[in-house]
Order: C-alpha cells, then structure tokens, then sequence
C-alpha cells in the first residue's frame, strides 16, 4: 500500500468516525458505508473530497433554497412542521391520539 492510499485510508477514516448516525435507519448507517469505503482498494481522492463536501454542508450553501421553495404560499409551515415531526420522533416522542384522529398538527 502506497503513502497517498494510505493518508487517503486515513482521511476517509477521520470522516466516517465524524459522521452521525441515523436514528431512522439502524441497519443501513451512512457511517458504515464509508468505513468500507475506506478499504476499497480503488479509493480515489474525488471520492474522499465528496465525503468531506457532504460533511461539511458545502453543497447546502451552493445549491441554497429560495424562501419561496422553503415556505410554500399554500402551506408555508410544511417544512417547518416535517423537521419538527422529524426531531420528535427521533426522540420517541409521538402525536397524541387525538390529534391523529382530528387531523390537527
């Protein structure tokens, strides 16, 4: 193995180690993926400068959403609602029964 295989190995490691894990997907972790991809014997450095890209947000602020995608005219709380439903329910909090029923958010 090659020092540039290596440090890549390496670097690829270190963003794997760094990268959270998903509360609504146990069996089918990101992290993991990258870990194996670490061990590839192909790992080029487009792919490691990717992963780092992603864990870095740097696509969110090239490719930044209007406010007019982020808040609909016809239901300017969706995505607001969709995280904050998202959040609960990582923490295993659920919508009371009556809201199910009624349909209230």
């Amino acid at each position: 193995m090659s020092a540039a295989s290596s440090a890549l190995k390496q670097q690829m490691q270190r963003i794997a180690a760094k990268w959270p894990g998903d509360p609504f997907r146990p069996n089918m972790q990101l992290k993991t993926f990258l870990e194996s991809l670490a061990e590839h014997p192909n790992l080029t450095p487009a792919a490691v400068r990717s992963a780092r890209a992603l864990q870095n947000n740097e696509f969110k602020s090239k490719y930044a959403l209007s406010e007019k995608t982020l808040q609909p005219a016809s239901f300017p709380n969706y995505y607001t609602r969709l995280v904050e439903a998202f959040d609960k329910s990582a923490k295993g909090i659920g919508r009371p029964w009556w809201k199910i029923f009624f349909n209230v958010w």
